[in-house]
């Protein structure tokens, strides 16, 4: 019988392309989300019946078992930008991890990754950086052979961040934006999940990757280079910080007395701490080179999915063709 591996937010932005490279790699694929009824896309990865989305709660140590059950090896891509109801930052990416890893440990699975990202840090005043440190150290603690993967900011089709600017320039002539000057290093979600790949193979060393592209830009320049992709002219302002402070607060007291019916999707408090720091791979650490996977550049990526952002959409290089054309 074909290995398993279970994968925990297996239906999420990274889980989903892990998933796609196990179930090619011939391995049974169990997708362990909260929803599974929303994740039966992902059964088409696989032949019938080698992927299958699963009901499991990373909050409940009996759900996380059975989900679990049998499985090899294990990935957890559980991770929240906001914090909503019952989904904590520490109750999410600090316990939980922890909760895969000890569960894990007991069930004698061979392998398990853990979907971290740079900055995490635990001493940070972000609570987003210090649990994902926390969740790191708790997966060390009891997975000491874990590989953690912590990428930059991660493009792709489903991305949240030059989806969600892209979508803001559908509003107005003015970008308006936080930590202008602070670095990026993006990564493709794929080159992500092939990493991923590698470790639950048994083709990577145990220990901490950090995962950048090929590229290092501040927010500014990245977004310049969207709205060139977009075909669209908008003004960048970057706004001082204690601007950006009220805003966040303001839309995450809105947040706070609609109880949770209202999601601060716009920007939070924690991201403009993260936002005001530079989030690019650290010098002397293990990264893609260690893996032996060379990374995909922006430029050959974000037209394949930001074209709808285009005035015309589809149909935009069309009518630019057709002022070209002389009667």
């Amino acid at each position: 019988m074909s290995k398993l591996v279970t994968i925990y937010g297996g239906s999420g932005f990274v889980g989903r392309y892990v998933a796609q490279r196990m179930a090619q790699q011939g391995w049974r694929v169990r997708v362990a989300v909260r929803r599974p009824n929303e994740a039966i896309f992902v059964r088409p990865y696989g032949v019938v019946g080698q992927v299958e989305p699963v009901l499991c709660n990373i909050r409940d140590d009996q759900s996380v078992a059975a989900a679990m059950h049998g499985a090899d090896a294990v990935v957890n891509c559980v991770g929240i930008l906001n914090q909503s109801g019952k989904n904590k930052f520490e109750t999410v990416q600090a316990e939980g991890a922890e909760r895969v890893a000890r569960i894990a440990a007991e069930q004698g699975v061979e392998r398990m990754v853990q979907v971290s990202a740079i900055g995490a840090d635990a001493e940070s005043d972000s609570a987003y950086s210090r649990t994902k440190a926390e969740g790191e150290a708790g997966v060390l603690a009891h997975m000491p052979d874990a590989v953690i993967l912590r990428p930059s900011v991660i493009f792709g089709p489903e991305d949240q961040f030059f989806n969600r600017f892209a979508g803001m320039t559908r509003l107005g002539p003015v970008l308006l934006i936080a930590g202008g000057d602070s670095l990026f290093q993006p990564v493709y979600v794929d080159d992500v999940a092939a990493a991923a790949e590698k470790a639950v193979l048994g083709e990577a060393e145990p220990g901490v990757y950090e995962l950048g592209g090929p590229e290092v830009k501040s927010l500014r320049e990245l977004l310049q280079q969207m709205l060139q992709v977009i075909h669209r002219r908008r003004a960048i302002v970057n706004m001082p910080f204690w601007i950006a402070r009220i805003m966040a607060f303001g839309f995450d007291m809105l947040q706070a007395i609609s109880f949770g019916l209202i999601s601060n999707g716009i920007l939070t408090r924690d991201q403009l701490k993260n936002l005001a720091r530079d989030n690019v791979v650290s010098d002397g650490v293990k990264g893609f080179e260690d893996l032996g996977i060379t990374p995909m550049a922006m430029t050959s990526i974000l037209p394949e999915y930001l074209w709808r952002f285009r005035p015309s959409g589809q149909y935009d290089a069309i009518k630019s063709s057709a002022r070209n054309l002389r009667t």
